[in-house]
């Protein structure tokens, strides 16, 4: 039987480094590193850490996403929406359809945990 707890490890030396499907930068140079640490049993979830610098990109969601932030401050503002600001400590949810900015106004290290199906 698979472990059924998983602690996350220190994030390894080679993170993707590529921006994700769907985000496009709009303002400064920022980049990311995405670690994905651990995936369910049945292929269905993957969870990680993600760090970004300081700019903005506009995302467009097509999966669910819990987010648990470790550090940094992020101000994610909805297509029309009112604009919200995170900060360490915070824990949120972007649902399947989303499209807006996430603004990292401070380097951002956070932890995920993506729906895949």
């Amino acid at each position: 039987m698979a472990d059924m707890v998983f602690r996350f490890p220190a994030p390894g030396p080679d993170p993707m480094v590529t921006d994700l499907d769907g985000w496009v930068k709009v303002e400064g140079n920022p980049t990311m590193q995405t670690w994905v640490q651990h995936t369910s049993a049945d292929g269905s979830v993957i969870s990680g850490t993600w760090a970004a610098t300081v700019g903005t990109w506009h995302a467009t969601y097509k999966l669910y996403e819990f987010v648990h932030l470790i550090e940094g401050q992020i101000t994610i503002t909805p297509d029309g929406g009112a604009p919200v600001t995170l900060t360490p400590g915070d824990a949120f949810t972007v649902e399947p359809g989303f499209a807006g900015t996430w603004k990292i106004e401070k380097p951002v290290r956070k932890h995920f945990c993506i729906k895949l199906k």
